[in-house]
């Protein structure tokens, strides 16, 4: 059976002994502050792989959600989330009144949520650029473009963490 790579975000710090009893269970590698784990899950597909490792680890550790951490063979990545009983009852009556099942509603939520945020994000950085060549050139602001680029190849994200 293959093994898939999982990513657990939890919703509070793991103690340490939590986090001891729940490598009993399955070999989990925590970030520094405890707050997601990275496993190895066996399943034939994803989907069961994330199905599985919440069955072991919802009762021993906090979980807020399980992703798979790479995409799989539709280039997605899958997302088992816990919501709270009222949360889900919401989503369950919206995806109703959508005529859509619950997966399709929370996909099409999501999907709608990342490229508003994209949009947003690509109109930021445009007010940003036409403020930059209201006082300089174009061609000094590629030159510094090109200056700063090999320190920040990994983006905004790698860049915070220094």
């Amino acid at each position: 059976m293959p093994y898939h790579a999982l990513e657990i975000t939890l919703t509070r710090p793991a103690t340490r002994a939590e986090l001891a009893r729940a490598a009993h269970v399955m070999a989990l590698a925590p970030n520094r502050d405890r707050t997601r784990l990275i496993t190895l899950a066996a399943g034939k597909t994803p989907a069961k792989a994330l199905t599985r490792a919440h069955r072991h680890l919802a009762g021993l550790l906090p979980v807020d959600a399980v992703a798979t951490h790479y995409p799989d063979a539709d280039h997605r990545i899958r997302l088992l989330i816990n919501f709270s009983p009222d949360d889900d009852a919401l989503i369950r009556r919206a995806a109703k009144r959508a005529g859509q099942t619950t997966g399709t509603f929370i996909e099409t939520a999501v999907r709608d949520a990342l490229a508003h945020r994209e949009r947003e994000e690509a109109a930021r950085l445009d007010r940003a650029l036409q403020r930059l060549l209201t006082t300089t050139t174009p061609l000094a602001l590629l030159a510094a473009i090109g200056r700063h680029l090999p320190h920040h190849t990994l983006g905004p994200t790698h860049a915070a963490s220094h």
